[in-house]
């Protein structure tokens, strides 16, 4: 048995029940919303951890299924709690035991004996931007000249050196990546309290490697836009393909998947006109289903068959 948890009619878990009914793989769900309805049995005694979740009255010892995938959201943005604008409460009671539950529930993910996706002190590398190109860098594949300040003058000295830059966060946080052009310049004083990371905007196309355990898959992004993924709310497109990488890039990307502890895990590269590889960050809790439909890869299939079985092949 599988058990995926999160909110249940999110595209990426409702694409990895779907692929496990398909496969003939016993899955359960953890559904965040419903957790208050849950009981979560656990205890610690001398080093051995007893997890058991009950789940419409079925028990489930968490210590024993084959793997999880999880992808955990904040209680405090689950979906359900606004409709049409409107903040919608539960009584204190129900959202203080919902809330206790997703909280323990989360807690044991870097506790239990079986395969995640992915364990939240892994994904904690997501947190800094400059540690994960460390680590990017530790694996041999190239980073994007870069920059990380809160000061003006350093990055008027940076675009002199660089020529055109692009700018985003340096935190977790999604960000939208933006040219630096005359619409943004003006604001460039605000870095003073928000220091920002800068890099060469480089002159190619995007590819995004999910890791998936054992296997990898590779789309090539064809864009209008510098950052793809907006590219609709902007008046423009995107479009992808299946490619196969050398086979030292797709080393490299598996040994940066195990550096960061990520058996799952979205890869943004970017391959310049001059054929280099480059690479920009590393998502620890993949929005893959986009890239699926995209692209048509089939990579809730592999999360499958890793979970069930340790390989995705």
């Amino acid at each position: 048995m599988i058990l995926v948890a999160g909110i249940a009619t999110e595209e990426p878990l409702a694409r990895v029940i779907d692929s496990a009914e398909a496969l003939g793989v016993d899955c359960a769900v953890f559904n965040q919303r419903d957790a208050g309805h849950y009981d979560l049995r656990v205890s610690l005694s001398d080093n051995h951890l007893r997890a058991d979740l009950c789940l419409a009255g079925q028990w489930i010892d968490l210590t024993t299924v084959d793997g999880i995938y999880a992808r955990l959201m904040p209680p405090d943005t689950f979906p359900d709690t606004h409709v049409n604008g409107t903040t919608v409460r539960l009584p204190a009671v129900q959202h203080q035991r919902r809330l206790f539950i997703n909280t323990l529930f989360a807690q044991l993910i870097d506790m239990l004996p079986v395969r995640i996706l992915n364990r939240p002190e892994a994904m904690g590398s997501n947190f800094s931007k400059p540690y994960q190109l460390a680590a990017i860098r530790a694996v041999g594949l190239g980073v994007p000249a870069t920059l990380l300040t809160n000061q003006l003058a350093a990055v008027e000295a940076f675009e002199a050196e660089q020529g055109p830059l692009i700018f985003k966060s340096i935190s977790s946080t999604r960000s939208i990546v933006k040219v630096l052009n005359d619409t943004y310049r003006p604001r460039l004083a605000h870095i003073a309290a928000l220091p920002t990371q800068f890099q060469a905007c480089l002159q190619g196309h995007n590819i995004r490697v999910h890791v998936v355990g054992d296997v990898l898959f590779a789309a090539y992004i064809d864009s209008t836009n510098v950052d793809y993924r907006y590219a609709g709310s902007d008046g423009g497109t995107t479009t992808m393909q299946p490619i196969d990488l050398p086979e030292y890039v797709e080393q490299q990307c598996f040994t940066l998947s195990k550096k960061l502890n990520l058996p799952l895990c979205g890869i943004d590269l970017f391959q310049t006109i001059d054929g280099t590889y480059c690479c920009f960050e590393v998502n620890p809790s993949p929005g893959y289903s986009y890239f699926q439909n995209e692209a048509g890869l089939p990579i809730s299939d592999a999360i499958v068959r890793y979970l069930a079985t340790g390989s995705a092949r």
